[in-house]
């Protein structure tokens, strides 16, 4: 066990940082955890799942905005959803760029469909900047949380396990006895009958 904390403080944070530049939610809440059991360092881990959620996102939208066409050619299912994004981004950018963060699925994909619509870049980097500070410390604090439960659980475990150890002492203990005594009897008896005959 300590080894894997060696190797989660030595390389967790490049591990962080790669994470959250693809995809992000899974790494990000086990940094949290890690961070809980002291592997990591929970404010780094915000810190740096900040900015690569946020370079990711932009180099997405990147991607989407210069490659459209092979794209489209590539992955014709995916923009079939881009003229209903297209007006929703006219009305509601601000909220699309900051919660395509949170839809399951569309981490990549979000940001490379925004990169197709007439949104300005300045604009999304803006909002892309607002949902990654928004998102790295819930994803980390949901992950440092989850690890709390979980030894909250472990510890109230450990407390029933006395219990219930307790408990099978009383159960077992006289039936173990019962049981000695009726194989004592039970050789007794035999031993008994044998000697009558």
């Amino acid at each position: 066990m300590d080894n894997i904390g060696e190797l989660l403080g030595t390389h967790g944070y490049w591990l962080v940082a790669l994470g959250c530049l693809l995809e992000g939610e899974t790494v990000l809440a086990l940094a949290g955890l890690a961070a809980h059991d002291g592997h990591l360092r929970l404010d780094a881990v915000i810190a740096i799942a900040a900015v690569a959620g946020f370079a990711g996102d932009q180099l997405f939208f990147w991607i989407g905005r210069t490659c459209e066409a092979p794209l489209r050619r590539r992955f014709p299912g995916l923009f079939k959803h881009a003229p209903r994004l297209e007006r929703l981004t006219a009305r509601w950018h601000a909220w699309v760029i900051v919660l395509v963060r949170f839809a399951y699925g569309l981490r990549i994909a979000g940001p490379i469909l925004l990169g197709t619509t007439r949104l300005p870049a300045a604009r999304f980097a803006l909002f892309n900047a607002i949902g990654a500070l928004i998102w790295a410390p819930l994803v980390a604090l949901a992950g440092w949380f989850l690890g709390a439960a979980i030894e909250n659980w472990i510890g109230r475990l450990q407390r029933a396990e006395a219990w219930l150890l307790i408990a099978a002492a009383f159960v077992i203990l006289p039936w173990l006895l019962h049981r000695s005594r009726s194989r004592r009897n039970a050789a007794a008896t035999s031993t008994d009958e044998r000697q009558d005959a």
